[in-house]
């Protein structure tokens, strides 16, 4: 029997029990692999155990008391997933978020996604026909689409086996692309961009990068078992990549309070989410916003049109007046120039 084989045949063993195995048992379970001199058995039994642990499987050995005997046994609380219990509708909603990133060309674990979508189907107990939509990246070019596909997926098993990269990188902010040694902690997308979240060895500390702007990309394959590195307890990726333009972080939170009436106020909690929010009567709505980035505020609040109010601070009003001048100044010009000509 060979290894994989004998892992599968160990697993299928373990979950089925319904009370600890010995050692003596496991050894009567496979003669032919666990035979032999005893020192020779442990040691091709511990090399198994490493390598279940390794991939989660939560295996632990047990001491006997009264009520059981010693032997190896599955936490199955931690092997198990909870049941997801949702509706057909959720199911639904769901199954298209996953089409449309499926079909976007451009998501790391692509196998993984599309075997997830299956089950999804399986469990809806009907044919679910497929959702004519797909997930825009702007930031990725016609001709780029393969090329980040593929870097994802490196991307994404490298942050999964905790291995440095050295990557390419061409930064807006330089004429030339820099040779980066970068520790992956996390992939995201927000509004379009795929962006790399990491600790970089060249620049010190975590850094951002935009997937679609890496020129070359090198996983360390040196023990490819053993991580390179520990990501920290606290690490959280919305805390390095912004949702919301108003969410960059260019300076220190700030509370901004905005004025939403018309159809803005109805929509304040979809306009931005996590505000909070205070109605005002009269289809007025008072909406207090934590931001990091008062041009993409000012830029969003511009938008939206004189629906949209910033009451304050008056860094946040005068911010918002001077890009609304600068704004109609350049429309001005543009007239006088046609009008010109």
């Amino acid at each position: 029997m060979d290894r994989t084989e004998r892992i599968l045949d160990l697993v299928a063993l373990l979950l089925d029990a319904r009370e600890p195995i010995s050692w003596a048992e496991l050894r009567e379970h496979f003669p032919s692999d666990y035979g032999g001199s005893d020192d020779a058995a442990e040691r091709k039994f511990e090399r198994d155990k490493a390598e279940l642990v390794e991939l989660g499987f939560p295996l632990t050995y047990v001491q006997g008391d009264d009520e059981r005997r010693d032997g190896y046994i599955v936490d199955r609380d931690a092997y198990y997933l909870p049941e997801a219990d949702l509706t057909k509708e959720e199911l639904a909603v769901l199954y298209a978020a996953g089409s449309a990133a499926l079909a976007s060309g451009v998501f790391p674990g692509r196998d993984d996604l599309a075997h997830a979508l299956r089950k999804i189907g399986f469990f809806a107990g009907q044919s679910l026909p497929t959702p004519r939509v797909r997930m825009e990246l702007g930031a990725v070019q016609e001709g780029q689409v393969k090329e980040v596909s593929a870097r994802l997926e490196q991307l994404w098993d490298a942050c999964a086996a905790r291995k440095w990269v050295e990557i390419s990188y061409a930064s807006p902010k330089h004429p030339n692309a820099t040779q980066r040694r970068v520790d992956p902690y996390g992939l995201a997308l927000r509004r379009g961009v795929w962006t790399l979240v990491g600790h970089c060895h060249l620049r010190g500390g975590l850094r951002t990068f935009h997937v679609h702007r890496v020129r070359e990309l090198k996983v360390n394959t040196a023990r490819p078992r053993t991580p390179d590195f520990q990501v920290p307890e606290d690490f959280s990726l919305d805390s390095h990549v912004a949702y919301f333009p108003w969410q960059h972080r260019f300076h220190e939170p700030v509370e901004v309070v905005l004025r939403l009436s018309g159809t803005l106020a109805s929509r304040a909690s979809g306009l931005f989410p996590g505000a909070t929010l205070e109605p005002m009567g009269e289809g007025l709505t008072l909406a207090k916003l934590r931001v990091s980035f008062l041009d993409g505020l000012a830029r969003f609040c511009l938008s939206l049109g004189a629906d949209c109010v910033v009451e304050g601070p008056e860094s946040a009003r005068s911010r918002l007046r001077e890009m609304a001048a600068r704004v109609a100044n350049r429309h001005a010009d543009a007239l006088e120039g046609k009008v010109t000509a």
